[in-house]
């Protein structure tokens, strides 16, 4: 069976340069290879707004082997969709960040057992006190998974809140962190630096730290979060560097 995985996986290409730098041209900040600018997928070039953002693209290409490998590329995974698929579709991802709002995760608690009801209250009550504090938005909670509608006034203070981001960069990686989280509240408490990326991760798996509790971990399910949670914390750093 893994000499059969194995054999799937797709060959890599090589690597084809050998120094990866940054350039400065119009007031944006381009990855260079031997010279070259990169450009991504979409065959633009790939250029970030802010150095620091473009020094840690450079270190990723740096940092390949032999062979260039995307698995160990968030970053520039996370820029390219910037680049090629946010950027003139901007409207559709605020729309789609606001719909997580509509049913976000946090909204929804468990009636027991109680350690697991005191657990997500401990870690997501103070979220939601911070979206009402800051952003003028009351969300109602459910028990179980019943729906409960979120009013036009809140999703609307939600979606001002996401509109204030204008980068296409900084909504990109905010929107890899809601899909992998569950929760736009937790990505929106987070990139205001209301929580860090260590406790919003943790606030996004409350449930499922307390049935590990219970029931033990599970090896493979602990594999998948690690590298979700690599992705989440690679989001977490497009979104500040790039702002």
């Amino acid at each position: 069976m893994r000499a059969a995985q194995t054999g799937m996986k797709p060959s890599l290409p090589k690597r084809f340069y050998k120094q990866a730098d940054v350039t400065e041209k119009d007031g944006a900040f381009l990855l260079t290879l031997d010279g070259r600018t990169a450009r991504t997928p979409g065959r633009q070039p790939l250029a970030v707004p802010a150095r620091p953002l473009a020094e840690a693209l450079a270190r990723e290409w740096a940092g390949q082997g032999d062979e260039i490998d995307p698995g160990t590329m968030p970053l520039t995974r996370i820029v390219n969709s910037a680049i090629d698929g946010v950027a003139a579709r901007q409207a559709e991802v605020v729309d789609d960040l606001v719909r997580y709002a509509g049913s976000d995760l946090i909204c929804y608690r468990a009636g027991d057992p109680e350690r697991l009801a005191e657990a997500q209250a401990e870690a997501w009550d103070p979220i939601l006190a911070w979206v009402q504090s800051t952003h003028g938005a009351r969300f109602a909670l459910s028990q179980g998974v019943t729906h409960v509608t979120q009013s036009d006034e809140t999703l609307q203070a939600i979606r001002a809140a996401v509109e204030e981001i204008t980068s296409p960069f900084a909504i990109a990686a905010l929107h890899v962190m809601t899909t992998l989280s569950g929760s736009v509240l937790i990505t929106l408490a987070h990139a205001a630096g209301e929580i860090d990326a260590g406790k919003a991760w943790e606030a996004a798996h409350v449930d499922e730290r307390f049935q590990e509790r219970i029931w033990g971990e599970d090896y493979e399910a602990m594999e998948r979060r690690k590298l979700r949670e690599a992705d989440f914390r690679a989001a977490s750093q497009v979104y500040h560097l790039a702002r």
